[in-house]
């Protein structure tokens, strides 16, 4: 839908942090454009987010059929057909994709399909896909919500074919027998967990000396062991020196820890090292605007320094999340309509969840950063096997771990992993963004039996309390 070339906010991308910036402005009155040069929802709902959930829910459920005979089931030739659990994957992204739409024309915001470029203050540009020139449009206040795309290492870089970015990952013609991942954030270890819970004999590299380096120390030590039991080859303080197309796949010089340098052959590798966003053909150095390692720098307000135009979600800073682009674009709208009590975003209240076998979920400070800022604190434990919700569902691997100031009883951070905490995590989310204390915390009455429960017994375990371990 297009609609007129003058509005109050154009929103230059239409992933999470773009269209819901968009719709909450919408909603306030504002008459609102979106312009997306390629699909609504962005990377995160037709490439990222939402389809990666899909196939690691495919996984997962294969995973619990295998071990049906334990829960007294018997299930026999057991199988998979990967064109159709890719499928639906697609599926799932085309349907919520349909959905942006849909609330896009709810809402009465303009949807151009076209490249934008901020060509003077207030002023957008648009190019069509075909390259037409179209009239351009206007507005009082821009956000660049443009996200960002997969980092490449030089002489490493992905090639579609052999050597894949997190895109080719999800659309595979075929299911590889080997693979490398090289990066152990959550994009890696999400797709090392789905491919090997499929049989794919799975090598992840991370240059620093453990996987998934933004987790709690404890939380990652637990994964690793959790996933080298499942199978997988895992290299910590290791570099991949080389990559270099075979016969057959692809064969990867590797510099362990040690130093020793060593060759492994894989059917495909892929490249998880990051993200860089896209700030490239906005015109953004032409107004002002202050571009750090790729990323427009902003304040609080996710203001970027010319005036009237903002940025927000992955283009700007870390965590580079969509729940935390989708907060950023209502404070960025609601701030420049004025609404009262709109407070700026505090990342130590952002959750982050990683979403492989077993799941990880964590919120604020890890205990090393806890103990680096000079608190004195008071660290709650317990463990998945104590929990009877737990060993009902026979997921008894994992840990509920909570650190707290110990003089003011404040949650500092929150670190998870087992079944299902990446959707306990939001009531320690909602806590520490209530600023409760541990007294409130001991005091609420979770119910039973829960695997939250498990945060409840944390919580007193960190005074001592424990009343279940």
């Amino acid at each position: 839908m297009t609609a007129g070339t003058e509005f109050d906010l154009v929103v230059i991308g239409g992933g999470p942090g773009g269209y819901v910036a968009a719709i909450r402005a919408a909603q306030l009155g504002l008459r609102t454009a979106v312009v997306e040069k390629e699909h609504l929802g962005g990377v995160c709902l037709n490439w990222g987010c939402i389809p990666t959930k899909a196939l690691l829910h495919t996984s997962e459920l294969y995973r619990q059929i295998k071990e049906a005979e334990a829960f007294g089931l018997r299930v026999e030739g057991v199988g998979f057909d990967f064109e159709r659990i890719v499928q639906r994957s697609r599926n799932v992204a085309g349907k919520l994709a349909r959905g942006v739409a849909f609330l896009m024309k709810k809402n009465k915001i303009a949807v151009f399909d076209a490249t934008g470029r901020i060509e003077d203050t207030g002023r957008v540009a648009l190019t069509s896909k075909d390259s037409t020139i179209l009239p351009s449009i206007t507005a009082k206040h821009i956000i660049v919500a443009t996200g960002a795309r997969a980092r490449s290492l030089p002489e490493l870089e992905p090639d579609g074919a052999r050597i894949w970015t997190y895109k080719e990952a999800m659309v595979p013609d075929s299911l590889p027998k080997s693979l490398l991942v090289i990066g152990s954030g959550a994009i890696g270890i999400e797709f090392a967990s789905f491919y090997s819970a499929l049989g794919v004999d799975v090598t992840v590299v991370e240059v620093q000396n453990r996987i998934l380096p933004v987790e709690d120390e404890e939380i990652s030590k637990l994964a690793h062991v959790a996933f080298v039991k499942q199978g997988l080859t895992i290299h910590t303080g290791a570099t991949v020196e080389q990559l270099r197309n075979t016969a057959h796949g692809v064969s990867a010089r590797l510099r362990t820890a040690n130093g020793i340098a060593t060759e492994i052959a894989v059917e495909r590798v892929i490249m998880a090292v990051g993200i860089t966003g896209n700030v490239e053909g906005l015109g953004l150095e032409e107004q002002g605007v202050r571009i750090d390692r790729g990323h427009i720098v902003v304040d609080e307000w996710c203001r970027a320094g010319a005036p009237g135009l903002y940025a927000i979600g992955d283009v700007v800073g870390p965590p580079w999340l969509a729940h935390k682009a989708m907060r950023e674009g209502v404070l960025c709208v609601e701030k420049i309509t004025g609404v009262e009590g709109v407070r700026p975003l505090n990342p130590a209240n952002v959750p982050g969840c990683t979403y492989c076998t077993p799941q990880i979920a964590s919120l604020g400070l890890t205990e090393r950063a806890a103990r680096e800022s000079a608190h004195e604190l008071r660290i709650g434990r317990y463990p998945y096997a104590a929990n009877g919700k737990a060993i009902a569902l026979g997921e008894t691997e994992g840990l509920v771990k909570t650190i707290f100031d110990a003089k003011t009883g404040a949650l500092l951070g929150a670190h998870m992993i087992g079944a299902e905490v990446t959707e306990l995590i939001q009531g320690f989310a909602i806590g520490k963004t209530l600023e409760t204390t541990e007294a409130e915390l001991m005091a609420t009455i979770f119910p039973h039996p829960t695997l939250s429960e498990m945060m409840h017994e944390s919580v007193l375990d960190a005074f001592g309390r424990a009343l279940h371990v």
